[in-house]
């Protein structure tokens, strides 16, 4: 099986499952909290924590679906929580929550995701130890998402961020979901501590250049290709590496905090790619990559281990 049919399968068993789980929620509450959840998604949380599983004990991803899930909840909480944050006003072609229920509601709801994801974590098929340490790695992991969403909105006050700030804030907001992710699928499927200590490092490099190539398609993707506003980052002022690394080369890009047209917006990209910018950014993707992929070099050759890295190369070339 490649890696898209693979991912299209994964898809499907979540899907199901969370339709059966939250598609008869009653309530606001209950409502607000299923509603983005069951919007869809691509649930490459899920995935890589099924693989991970695979890659240390072959079979053992059939026990694991509880705590894959508990991954998904834990991202939808945080989609929930961000776009309160950013006043965001759809997600996933659908309104946010906020817009259908109001933010007091929204909170309590990804709330309501916060807590069932623990559930969930704590019904996998595992021996009692090991669902333990993957509680504590999933509770730390939510930690390091909250600080770095606060360094994410620090940022936007700040035309000073370096680039070891941007990458230890993609790490926290990003990548720390993805090492929980790789690293409690091996956990529980009872892999080594080497294996679940590379799996977890896999993940978090991944994350990493995930949170890159997604700042490129801001900018380099049109709207109809990436389902995102394009260059929505730029006009908010949003400190990415893009911006980082434009103000090294003595390009400012604070004029461009505006509604731009097309235009407008081709213009910036020509100017970034005259600077070398966008290979520049483009580079330090890659490198994470790198890095993930040799992670997995500690974990024994599988079909399993194939797909992790095929989803590495698919993160970085998304929006290409």
């Amino acid at each position: 099986m490649d890696l898209a049919a693979y991912l299209e399968k994964t898809q499907e068993i979540v899907d199901k499952t969370l339709m059966r789980e939250y598609g008869d929620a009653y309530g606001d509450l209950y409502k607000a909290s299923s509603h983005l959840l069951l919007a869809g998604g691509k649930r490459l949380r899920p995935a890589v924590l099924l693989l991970s599983a695979d890659a240390v004990k072959k079979g053992r991803s059939d026990e694991l679906l509880p705590a894959a899930l508990a991954l998904e909840l834990i991202h939808t909480f945080t989609l929930i929580h961000d776009d309160i944050m950013d006043s965001d006003r759809e997600r996933r072609g659908v309104p946010t929550v906020h817009t259908l229920w109001g933010e007091p509601t929204a909170i309590l709801a990804g709330d309501v995701l916060y807590a069932h994801a623990f559930e969930y974590l704590c019904h996998a098929l595992a021996d009692d130890r090991s669902r333990v340490k993957a509680v504590t790695i999933l509770a730390r992991a939510c930690a390091e998402i909250c600080e770095g969403q606060q360094m994410d909105m620090s940022f936007e006050g700040r035309d000073d961020v370096t680039t070891g700030e941007y990458l230890e804030m993609v790490q926290k907001k990003t990548g720390a979901l993805y090492a929980a992710s790789a690293g409690i699928g091996a956990l529980l499927a009872g892999g080594t501590m080497v294996q679940t200590d590379a799996l977890f490092q896999y993940g978090l490099r991944s994350g990493i250049a995930f949170q890159i190539q997604d700042d490129l398609i801001d900018i380099i993707s049109d709207t109809e290709k990436s389902g995102k506003d394009r260059g929505s980052d730029i006009r908010r002022g949003k400190q990415t590496l893009i911006t980082i690394k434009a103000a090294e080369a003595g390009l400012d890009l604070a004029p461009y905090r505006r509604d731009l047209t097309s235009e407008e917006l081709d213009a910036v990209v020509q100017q970034l790619q005259d600077l070398r910018i966008i290979d520049e950014v483009r580079a330090v993707a890659v490198e994470h990559a790198d890095a993930a992929k040799k992670a997995l070099s500690l974990i024994p050759p599988s079909a399993e281990r194939d797909m992790l890295t095929a989803i590495v190369d698919f993160f970085i070339a998304r929006g290409s």
